[in-house]
């Protein structure tokens, strides 16, 4: 099985971590065939093109330059298509491919565009933006005073990335708050941590993955070795991918395979033959010992999804918390001859039991709200907030084995959409996280009823 290299972020809305933006997506060594002869509908259509291009650059009040007018127009193209095709210039590109490794330079945000207006999912932990006060569902309007309606993904990127130590002013429009909230902060290296790991209780580890980045297998397998080695070894485990936006996708299987022995992981299909992959378990080193208990919440994308519907449908781990985002396509990073690069959709993915995540998301075995109100604010209930998930984006690609749904009106549909505030991601103490406490309850119960089981047997 030849294994492609694939990576998706916030696998969720297209959300491009910013150490500015962690490029939200799948890498993928795929290549397009050649191209084939020109349709005369096409042919007629590509004239219109140019004849348009002609005309702009003829009689638009000031001169302009070719090339932007071309890249405008591809990167039109592009997002016509769904929410997570884009052009990738020479810059991003180089900067994509540094992402995969956990190092990136600028604020260390989560963003994804709602409503045409840049819209946080979530500050990276340990961060300028995380430390500055920056919160999930906070809107970007201004960045440097400049207005940020209508503004790209890879606009934003581009004005918020920038040289370590250089400072920029962002204003932010919060729920509940009438003014602008300015916030200046000083552009960093982000080395993301992307796997953390604890014992919780004697014989109970915890092991919070943020990212699936290029070692993030090996970080783990180290995290559960020196979990094993400790007196009375791993008797259950917690995996936390609450938050977990996603990356590579082949780490996606690697972690995956860490806890299964066999089977099918995940398989992708798409239009081409090149883009029907299956990814399988392997019985080496594979972690068998003990149950397992994965967290997942509305901010666990993609390659989160994977290894959560995989232990869910070979029945290895239980599933805990409230539905996943559901991004559950493919996108293949082409390469182009200037450097540049397109990241287009070109498959999507599906779980071992053919289950499409897709604008659906995985539905936790056991759901467990998150407080919805947080001991230190000491309110009697915060106001919910509308999440972000795959489903809400404008042009996201349909779920091929969901029937349309009859129209609702928008009260209905502002009900579907209205979530809790995000949860806790792990570093809190377990007592003020309510998800994590729910599982070590699970874990322990788990232990006590097969002490019970084995004193019957003997």
């Amino acid at each position: 099985m030849r294994l492609v290299r694939i990576m998706e972020k916030h696998g969720m809305p297209l959300v491009l971590l910013l150490v500015g933006i962690a490029l939200g997506i799948f890498l993928a060594g795929h290549w397009v065939p050649s191209v084939s002869a020109v349709s005369r509908q096409d042919y007629e259509s590509l004239e219109t093109f140019t004849n348009i291009l002609s005309i702009v650059k003829k009689n638009y009040v000031e001169e302009v330059d070719t090339k932007n007018l071309v890249t405008g127009a591809i990167n039109g193209m592009l997002t016509g298509l769904d929410p997570h095709s884009a052009y990738l210039t020479p810059d991003l590109y180089k900067e994509l491919q540094m992402d995969t490794q956990g190092r990136f330079g600028g604020l260390g945000i989560e963003i994804t565009v709602k409503g045409g207006i840049l819209t946080v999912v979530s500050p990276i932990e340990d961060t300028p933006a995380a430390k500055a006060g920056i919160k999930p569902g906070d809107q970007i309007f201004k960045i440097e005073q400049e207005f940020t309606k209508d503004m790209t993904l890879v606009d934003a990127v581009k004005k918020m990335r920038g040289p370590k130590g250089t400072k920029i002013t962002i204003s932010i429009k919060r729920e509940g708050v009438p003014e602008l909230m300015d916030f200046t902060m000083v552009r960093d290296t982000i080395r993301v941590q992307a796997v953390r790991s604890r014992t919780l209780e004697e014989g109970y580890g915890y092991v919070r993955l943020a990212q699936f980045q290029e070692r993030s297998d090996r970080d783990v397998q180290r995290a559960l070795e020196k979990m094993a080695a400790e007196k009375n070894g791993i008797k259950g485990l917690v995996l936390d991918l609450r938050n977990n936006p996603g990356g590579l996708l082949t780490q996606a299987v690697r972690v995956s395979d860490l806890f299964l022995d066999s089977g099918l992981i995940v398989y992708t299909e798409g239009r081409i033959e090149s883009q029907k992959q299956k990814y399988s378990a392997q019985k080496e080193g594979s972690w068998m010992d003990f149950p397992i208990v994965v967290l997942v919440n509305g901010g666990s994308a993609s390659a989160s999804e994977i290894v959560a519907g995989a232990l869910q449908d070979h029945k290895r781990a239980v599933v805990l918390g409230t539905k996943t985002f559901g991004k559950g396509s493919v996108q293949t990073i082409l390469p182009l001859d200037d450097n540049s690069a397109l990241r287009l959709t070109t498959a999507r993915y599906f779980t071992p039991k053919g289950r499409s995540i897709q604008a659906m998301g995985i539905v936790p075995d056991i759901i467990v709200e998150p407080p919805t109100t947080p001991p230190a604010e000491g309110k009697a209930e915060e106001k919910k907030r509308l999440g972000l998930r795959e489903e809400n984006l404008p042009g996201h690609l349909p779920n091929p084995q969901q029937a349309p749904s009859q129209p609702q009106d928008q009260g209905e549909k502002d009900k579907e959409k209205l979530v809790p505030r995000s949860a806790p991601t792990g570093d809190e103490t377990i007592d003020n996280d309510a998800q994590l406490k729910r599982a070590l309850d699970l874990l322990k119960s788990w232990d006590v009823f097969k002490q019970l089981v084995q004193k019957k047997a003997a």
